[in-house]
């Protein structure tokens, strides 16, 4: 594979790797060197909808980099569908973590009812194998799980996704396989959030029930559904600078990456400002991490094929925060 966008924009960026398509990379910190967890994006016949069925992958593989930037590993097959017992398709954007000698991927699927539940898997090692185990966690739905591990070594889960990743459709707190497609026609109304949950010692479970996050604008009040440019559509991510907890997620159908600070895990956090601005491709999602005394985000775009939203690569930039915490600004592109 090759960049084939020969016109428009130029990234910023090269992908980190041009042999397969990758997307949604969850980077972190593991034995001084940095892993990456993305999606796996693949060649589908899945018809294209609402639903997302073409992203149809199959498998995680494990990238990791000694030097940003730097050559980029593939570590090969961390863990497929077949392997998984309750799911049935769409193996969405992972996240990993690790705790007690022990490594933990976290993935979302659909089960054999077409809900997404989030599962999760074990290796002894930060690039696998990951056995799965056999049933999603108690409690999980929707896509986009993320875990933050706080200074105090408490473990927090971050999750959803609305839209195709159905997180509208747990309104009442059980699934409605019938429930809205989307929730981006309640203008008026505070815009649905992602869920927070603190994890169980074992890192296998929730230690309590999910609760919502509220993301409010400067003034303290909910992001409404209308706000298309700052409201929660998927792709969460924590990550702590001087103190304070910065989220940061997609707003989906405008394509930005923003942020939101608060004091604690659980929010509320208030709005602050653009990460990224919008990539090639429909979807944008990152992760953000702090390397050998930079930080860095990683994200993806669809340049490599020609701007099929569902064939991405990752990709990685320096990120910046400013003297007063905030986070300047990057454009994916130069021209």
């Amino acid at each position: 594979m090759t960049d084939t966008v020969t016109q428009g924009p130029k990234p910023i960026a090269e992908p980190l790797v041009t042999h397969m398509y990758s997307a949604d990379p969850s980077a972190h910190v593991f034995e001084d060197k940095v892993y990456i967890y993305p999606s796996h994006d693949i060649e589908t016949e899945a018809p294209q909808n609402d639903a997302g069925d073409h992203f149809d992958m199959r498998d995680y593989h494990v990238l990791s980099m000694n030097s940003v930037p730097g050559e980029v590993t593939d570590h090969g097959v961390a863990l497929q569908l077949k392997d998984i017992p309750w799911a049935s398709k769409q193996l969405w954007a992972p996240d990993a973590a690790f705790r007690n000698g022990t490594y933990y991927l976290y993935f979302p699927a659909k089960d054999k009812t077409d809900a997404f539940r989030i599962g999760v898997a074990t290796s002894p090692s930060p690039t696998g194998p990951f056995s799965a185990q056999p049933e999603p966690i108690a409690g999980s739905y929707s896509i986009d799980p993320t875990v933050f591990k706080d200074a105090d070594g408490k473990h927090y889960m971050y999750f959803g996704g609305i839209w195709g990743g159905q997180l509208q459709r747990w309104a009442t707190g059980k699934f409605d396989p019938n429930g809205s497609k989307t929730d981006l026609q309640k203008d008026h109304s505070p815009a649905i959030g992602p869920r927070v949950v603190k994890m169980k010692e074992d890192m296998l479970g929730f230690a309590e029930a999910a609760k919502e996050v509220r993301i409010l604008d400067q003034g303290g009040n909910p992001i409404l559904g209308g706000d298309h440019d700052r409201r929660f559509f998927e792709a969460a991510w924590m990550h702590r600078y001087n103190g304070k907890y910065y989220f940061s997620y997609s707003t989906g159908d405008t394509h930005f990456i923003c942020y939101a600070t608060g004091d604690n895990p659980y929010g509320p956090f208030t709005w602050q400002g653009i990460i990224l601005k919008p990539v090639i491709g429909w979807t944008n999602h990152h992760s953000i991490v702090e390397f050998k005394g930079k930080w860095y985000l990683f994200y993806h775009d669809s340049v490599l094929s020609g701007g099929q939203t569902h064939l991405r690569n990752v990709r990685v930039t320096e990120l910046r925060h400013r003297p007063d915490g905030t986070i300047e600004t990057i454009d994916p592109y130069t021209e």
